[in-house]
């Protein structure tokens, strides 16, 4: 643990060494912690940071406010992040981590499920409201602003009136599943292009693709 956590917080500085703060970035994905909820639509934020640690090679470790994960590419730190407050209280782990790093906030990406897109369909904004998420409303509460990044997942709108909860609560059906894979891939270029060429660019490239 000791040698993970000095990895993460210096890498292959020495201690006191400061990294220009435009060169992190922090990304997180947001879910509900237990095991009722891994398979669930709502945790896509947490299934997509897996799917980036399984790439890059990290693992996530337990850290203040949620599971902690880095790595490295091209100069550029990337630290990601599972906040373990429930949905509904995302935001104080991303402002925790935000301040605690010194992560710029145009260099921050949060990954949310979206029932306004069609299953499977990405999409990046730079700022909007909530939605009507739990997750997005506790992060503009916390930075006090709705001009932040966020990596939208379409988790599709296919239920009845009154049912959402259910819905996004629900697990993948099988149709879902056979091609979650390759979404899991095309949602990792995403984030590593946000990374390296910007907001700007990823969103003319990867929008609704």
């Amino acid at each position: 643990m000791l040698e993970f956590l000095k990895s993460l917080f210096f890498g292959n500085r020495t201690i006191g060494e400061e990294i220009d703060p435009m060169k992190k970035y922090l990304v997180v994905g947001l879910g509900n912690i237990g095991n009722e909820y891994v398979e669930t639509r709502h945790n896509i934020g947490f299934k997509i940071l897996d799917a980036l640690g399984d790439k890059e090679g990290f693992n996530f470790e337990p850290g203040r406010l949620g599971d902690i994960g880095s790595f490295k590419v091209k100069g550029r730190t990337v630290i990601c992040l599972k906040p373990s407050t429930y949905m509904n209280l995302s935001g104080k782990a991303v402002k925790y981590w935000l301040d605690k790093e010194k992560v710029p906030l145009e260099n921050l990406l949060v990954i949310t499920d979206d029932i306004n897109l069609p299953f499977g369909t990405i999409r990046l904004k730079t700022k909007g409201s909530d939605g009507g998420h739990n997750g997005l409303k506790s992060v503009q509460c916390l930075l006090q602003t709705t001009v932040y990044n966020r990596f939208r997942f379409g988790v599709g709108s296919d239920f009845a009136k009154g049912r959402q909860v259910d819905h996004v609560l629900g697990e993948w059906n099988a149709e879902e599943k056979s091609v979650l894979q390759e979404r899991f891939k095309k949602s990792i270029e995403l984030i590593e292009s946000f990374v390296l060429s910007g907001v700007k660019n990823t969103m003319n490239d990867f929008n609704n693709t």
